[in-house]
This record gives structure tokens, C-alpha cells and sequence, in this order.
């Protein structure tokens, strides 16, 4: 037995220790607990990925119990490590474990130190269970999970107003995305007789028509549910304000774990989605939109984790490009190389916060390189991996997407350029962060400066290994026309993925004309950057008032919250107070309710009045109850 079982057992155990007993044993017990529990569900991870790609079919599978069985329909609750599941299990694991390292400095004097760990550890657990089931049901377990976890962890602060609108934001755009994955569900059992990915997958072209009613309302009601998890248009907007929660949680759900379920999701059932073409064009259409949106909003933002937070979306939004297009394993290739970079991009913004005194906005920074050197480098080499210089991590991804919406039958000339802007964008705000942070004058307040200090060990040493990961994770999977290593993401996913009719490599010289252009426009973009935001702002400022009108949407975020306040909010508020409140509640369900009660009180009333105390009374009721009985008898 391949004891997967322990990778979701050990994170599981530490949540366990630090919720029930952390208080009490201290925070010595919480630092060792709980990262000490992830860091050895990654060394188990490692042995099970070795373990996959030396058996048969290059998958692992393992069944604890039967989860419920009536008739003929039976789940098992079973565990499978296959080429997707064993890449994402070291993602999270392994970057989970650095972000727990992180912590211990980050969050070493918050007084609910053990309260954190315990939801972290939870999270992590919860995660595994994900991207480890076998089937639907399972996968809904950890997907409820994640999103119970996000709830707890974004809300961590919830004394303030703003941490607690934020969490039920995140909660209740994510019940939207969960009811397309219910009723995709639904529609799948029904459809298939089981909900056991495997079996879907290998009996998807024999029952389901390409193309047909049935696949794509399926596969549509998967998407929505994706669209939640993953924040992408129209259910994007709870993931920037995700930003309230403390910084290492930003890095673990922006970077290696909820926001990709979505994106597991549909490559996990890549045989299904190409049946879909429809499904598969709105995919492309929604990522390519959301990357562009997201990168026009990063563009003015001056929150340095709101920056960040609108590149997740951007990434995310590349990753689904790349789904859309049948590009799958680029797709999950720039999954990889986003938790590296961006893991490390949190984690630097958080060591700059800690040295700031919680101070997130940019303009209140600068110069802060000479104080903060090995938090500056390392955020240096992630930006570089983000904005798709040569040949950082992101280099390679990024390309690979672009080519593939280039090439790919279900992409197209409008794909690429809309993927080839965003990059320029995203070069440009990325290098806009590290100017207006670490480089021109100091606009930092006298009583910070005097304090600025780089951040402990604990909390440097995952950068640097982050760092690291940024620079050469790429190597993983460099392009057939770069030709100096084979390309080990196509090896290592050969035959795992569906394929999209007609796919073929196409013209090398293209592809190298692509690769050259996208260059250069990261390298022009770096350098506006650098023109405008490198040493004063006052070139900025007049770029500001000669755009004031695009300045303006992209600062407001395009208005997009306000547009669903004004569409949803508000109009529900106003139904459910008037409507369903005063109407209905009120006049309605509450007399209805108390009119029994006002009958009996209404007959004790009238009752009441014969009970006076007054003798008179009593012997006129007397005597008419006498009169009464006589009439009677004598009639």
C-alpha cells in the first residue's frame, strides 16, 4: 500500500493538536506542530510522485472505505496520485510549507498565534482531500472545505468591519460557482451511473454526443463553478478583497491552492470539456477578459497587496486561456510556476508590511531597498518571472499559452493579442510596484525610518528558496524551438489530457516571431515603468492628468462593486426588508402565528371581567345561570 492516506493525515493531525490543545500548551507547541505536520506531508508527497511515475499507468490508487453504497450506485472514499494530482500535491504541500515557516515570524505576536495555525493546517488538509479524491463527491468535500477555511482565514481579523464584509463577500460569491458544480453533479450521475473521475472521463465520447445539448450544459455548469473558486468574470470580485486577511494567507490562496481548484477542475475532466467546443470557447473568452481587466485595474492601484491581488486575477485568467484553447498542460504548467512567483511576491510584500509597521500603500514607500536588500532581490526575481523575462519561470509559461492561443484550433489571432497586451500590462504595473517601493526618494514617515529593519530569518529564508524556484522552475518545461532541453512538461503530462482535433505544432518561425515580440514588449513596458515611477513621480502625475478619465476607471476598479451594489445589493435589501420582511414576516407569518394567541387572550379577557371580587356580580351571574337552567328544564 502506497499510504496516501498520510499526506491529508498529517496536516489533518496538526489542526487537530494546535485547535484542541495550542492554547494551552503554548506557542513553542503551535511553531513546531504546525508546520512540522505540512513540511512531512510533502516528504510523503515526494515519495508518492516517485512512486506514481515508477508504476503502471504511471497512477496510484488507494481505498480507505465505502462511503455509502445503495443499490447499485456506491463511493468509496478513495485516494488517486496521478501525473495531476502528484504535481499539485507538491505544489501545495511545498510551497504550503514555506508560507508556514513564513508565519512563524509573521504572525509571532498576534495573540490568536494558535487559532491561525489550527485554520492553516485545516486549509491545507482540506486542499489535499481536492485534488486527492477519486470522484465528485469527495472533490466536493474539499472544495466546501477550502471555501470554509477561506471564510475563517479571511475573516481572521473579524473585530474589523472591513475583514468581515470581506469574508462573506468570498462566501457567498463562492455558493454561486458551488451551485453549477451541484447541478453539474446531479446531471452527471444521472447521465453516467457514477461519479468517479476515471470512469466519466474513459465513457465520455461513448454516451455524450460531441458538441451536443447535454455535454455543454454539463460542462457549463462546471465552468460556473470554476468561475467562483478561480475569481473569474463575473465572480471575480471577492478575491481582492481577500486582501484583509493577514498577508501569508493572501500567499497561500492566491498562489498554490483555492484559486487553482477551479482550474483542477476542468483538467482533471479535459475529456469531457472537448466534447464541449461552445464550453471551450467561452473558457477562452472569460480568461482572456478576465486577464485584461484584472491588468488594466493593477495598473493604478497603490495597495501593494491590491496590486497583487488583481495580478492573481490576471494569471488566472491566463491559465483559463489556456484550458479554453485545449492548451492543458500549459495551463497547469503556469499553475506551477504562478505558485513560485507569486508566492514569493506575497511573502516580499508581507516582509515589507512587517517592516513598515502594517503600512500597505506604495506611496507611502520608497527607497526602502538599502533597508530591506534580500526582501528587494527576491521580489526583483519574481517580478522579472511575472513580467516574462528570459528566462525566468514565467518566461516559459506565459510563451507556451500565448503560442498555444496562437496555434491551437480553438484559438485565434484576437486570443493572442488580447494575452500579448496583457503581458506588456502586466510588466509595466509589476515594475511600477518595485519602483514606487524600493527605488527613488523615501516617502516614508520619519518615526518608521528610524525602525526600518529586514525581516528575521524565518521569514527571509523562504523568499530565497521562492526565489530560486522563480528563476529556474521554468526549465521544467521549455519550448520545442528553443530546442537546448526537451520539453518535460509535455513528457511528464503525454497522454494524460485530451486532445483537441486537428492540434499540430505549427510554423517554428511564427512561434520564435511571437516569442520575440512578447520580449520586447515586457522589456518597453519595464522600461516605461521605469521612466515614470523610477526616481520622482512628478512624469506620473502628468501622465494622470492627461488620461484622467481611464486614471479614474482603472483606480475604481471600473466600478464594478458599485455596479453590483446598485444591481444586486441593493435591490435584494429592499426586497428582503420591505418584501420579505415587512410583508411577509411581519403582516403575514407573524399574525398568523400570534392569532391563537390573541383568540386565547381575547376569551381570558372577556372571562376576566366576570372575576371581579365584587359580591353583586358574583349573585347576578348567579342568578341568571339559574334562570338559564330553569328555562330550560321547565321548556
Amino acid at each position: 500500500m502506497s499510504q496516501i492516506w498520510l499526506v491529508p493525515a498529517f496536516p489533518l493531525l496538526g489542526f487537530l493538536l494546535n485547535g484542541f490543545f495550542g492554547k494551552f500548551f503554548g506557542k513553542r507547541f503551535v511553531t513546531i506542530i504546525a508546520p512540522a505536520a505540512v513540511g512531512f506531508a510533502f516528504l510523503q508527497s515526494l515519495i508518492l510522485f516517485f512512486e506514481m511515475r515508477a508504476a503502471d499507468g504511471h497512477r496510484l490508487v488507494e481505498t480507505l472505505y465505502t462511503w455509502m453504497a445503495t443499490g447499485a450506485f456506491q463511493v468509496d472514499v478513495a485516494f488517486q496520485v496521478d501525473q495531476l494530482s502528484g504535481l499539485y500535491l507538491l505544489i501545495i504541500t511545498g510551497v504550503g510549507f514555506l508560507i508556514h515557516v513564513y508565519s512563524i515570524g509573521y504572525m509571532g505576536e498576534e495573540a490568536g498565534y494558535y487559532r491561525y495555525f489550527a485554520y492553516l493546517n485545516l486549509f491545507i488538509f482540506f486542499m489535499l482531500v481536492l485534488v486527492l479524491g477519486d470522484s465528485f463527491l469527495l472533490m466536493f468535500v474539499g472544495w466546501e472545505g477550502v471555501g470554509l477555511c477561506s471564510y475563517l482565514l479571511i475573516g481572521y481579523y473579524f473585530e474589523k468591519h472591513s475583514a468581515a464584509e470581506a469574508c462573506k463577500k468570498a462566501f457567498l460569491f463562492n455558493r454561486v460557482g458551488d451551485f453549477g458544480v451541484l447541478s453539474a453533479v446531479m446531471l452527471i450521475f444521472i447521465t453516467f451511473g457514477t461519479l468517479n473521475f476515471n470512469m466519466v472521463n474513459a465513457e465520455a465520447a461513448s454516451r455524450l454526443e460531441a458538441g451536443g445539448i447535454l455535454v455543454t450544459v454539463i460542462t457549463l455548469f462546471l465552468f460556473l463553478g470554476a468561475t467562483g473558486k478561480s475569481a473569474q468574470i463575473p465572480l471575480y470580485v471577492w478575491l481582492p478583497d481577500a486582501m484583509e486577511g493577514p498577508t501569508p494567507v493572501s500567499a497561500l490562496i492566491h498562489a498554490a491552492t483555492m484559486v487553482t481548484a477551479g482550474l483542477y477542475m476542468i483538467a482533471r475532466l479535459s475529456h469531457l470539456f472537448v466534447l464541449a467546443p461552445f464550453t471551450m470557447n467561452m473558457i477562452a473568452v472569460i480568461g482572456a477578459a478576465t486577464a485584461l481587466l484584472a491588468a488594466t485595474i493593477a495598473l493604478t492601484q497603490t495597495d501593494i497587496k491590491r496590486v497583487l491581488a488583481y495580478s492573481t486575477v490576471s494569471q488566472l485568467g491566463y491559465m483559463f486561456l489556456a484550458l479554453g484553447v485545449g492548451a492543458f498542460s500549459a495551463g497547469i504548467f503556469h499553475v506551477m510556476t504562478h505558485a513560485f512567483f507569486k508566492a514569493l511576491l506575497f511573502l516580499g510584500s508581507g516582509s515589507v508590511i512587517y517592516a513598515m509597521h502594517h503600512e500597505q500603500d506604495m506611496m507611502r514607500m520608497g527607497a526602502l531597498r538599502r533597508k530591506l536588500p534580500v526582501t528587494y532581490f527576491t521580489m526583483l526575481m519574481g517580478t522579472l518571472a511575472i513580467a516574462g523575462i528570459p528566462f525566468f519561470s514565467g518566461f516559459f509559461s506565459k510563451d507556451e499559452i500565448l503560442w498555444k492561443a496562437f496555434s491551437s484550433p480553438l484559438g485565434g489571432g484576437g486570443f493572442w493579442l488580447v494575452g500579448f497586451v496583457t503581458a506588456g500590462l502586466t510588466s509595466f504595473y509589476m515594475f511600477r510596484l518595485i519602483y514606487l517601493t524600493f527605488h527613488g526618494e523615501s516617502r516614508v514617515d520619519a518615526h518608521t525610518a528610524e525602525h526600518l529593519h529586514e525581516s528575521p530569518a524565518v521569514m527571509t529564508v523562504p523568499l530565497v528558496i521562492l526565489a530560486v524556484l522563480s528563476v529556474f522552475g521554468g526549465f521544467f518545461g521549455v519550448p520545442h524551438i528553443l530546442n537546448f532541453l526537451p520539453n518535460g512538461i509535455e513528457l511528464y503530462f503525454e497522454g494524460f489530457f485530451a486532445q483537441v482535433p486537428g492540434t499540430s505544432h505549427g510554423s517554428a518561425a511564427a512561434e520564435v516571431g511571437l516569442m520575440i515580440a512578447s520580449v520586447l514588449l515586457a522589456i518597453i513596458a519595464w522600461s516605461l515603468a521605469r521612466r515614470y515611477y523610477a526616481t520622482s513621480l512628478e512624469a506620473a502625475a502628468i501622465l494622470r492628468e492627461r488620461f484622467q478619465l481611464a486614471y479614474r476607471l482603472s483606480l475604481h476598479k471600473w466600478y464594478v462593486d458599485e455596479i453590483y451594489n446598485a444591481v444586486i445589493v441593493v435591490p435584494a435589501k429592499l426586497f428582503s426588508t420591505f418584501i420579505l420582511w415587512k410583508l411577509i414576516d411581519q403582516n403575514i407569518i407573524d399574525r398568523l402565528v400570534m392569532l391563537p394567541g390573541n383568540v386565547a387572550r381575547g376569551i381570558g379577557s372577556g372571562l376576566r371581567l366576570t372575576q371581579n371580587g365584587m359580591m353583586q356580580s358574583y349573585v347576578l351571574i348567579f342568578s341568571l345561570g339559574a334562570m338559564l337552567i330553569l328555562g330550560f328544564v321547565l321548556l
